[in-house]
């Protein structure tokens, strides 16, 4: 069986799982999630391959550019990523990623962004099972009148993260 490189990384702003697979980044995670074992069982079943804590080149790269990020230097990843899911959930992936740094958007906005404007529950919860969070900015979408709404997180958390973007936003 192949194995997918499994770290753990305490940073101030939070404690993450990240795992790298044949030289792309396919996890950066919250450790205390409350879909901690079906997002891990995704991955692993995805790939077919199970955890291995040991680290590498790619995971050492994220923990760097995630430092560079909660500081304030870094507003663009560029780390090779491995998206594992559905058709449907890689395409709402696709439009997170194009939220820039700095803005939010709703998720009827994404829903609209993939061409499917009735999709506005399954896109939330395709935005629910992104597994590669931060790097795929999925504490930049909000609910339809403004308010902060569900981040694996904690909504403490999506709000200092939007606060340091907006805050840091030129």
């Amino acid at each position: 069986m192949q194995q997918i490189n499994i770290q753990y990384f305490k940073h101030p702003y939070a404690e993450f799982l990240l795992g790298s697979y044949q030289g792309q980044l396919c996890l950066c995670d919250f450790r205390y999630r409350k879909m901690r074992a079906s997002v891990d069982k995704r991955i692993q079943l995805g790939l077919n391959a199970s955890f291995t804590e040991q680290n590498d080149d790619i995971l050492e790269s994220t923990k760097t550019q995630l430092e560079q990020y909660f500081l304030g230097e870094r507003r663009v990843f560029d780390i090779p990523l491995l998206l594992i899911g559905t058709d449907f959930q890689k395409s709402v992936w696709g439009a997170l990623e194009k939220v820039k740094y700095g803005h939010t958007a709703t998720y009827q906005d994404l829903a609209r962004s993939i061409g499917n404007e009735a999709a506005v529950r399954a896109v939330g919860n395709a935005n629910g099972a992104n597994s590669l969070a931060i790097i795929i900015p999925c504490h930049r979408i909000i609910g339809s009148q403004g308010m902060l709404v569900g981040y694996a997180g904690g909504l403490s958390l999506k709000k200092r993260l939007l606060s340091l973007e907006q805050n840091l936003f030129i």
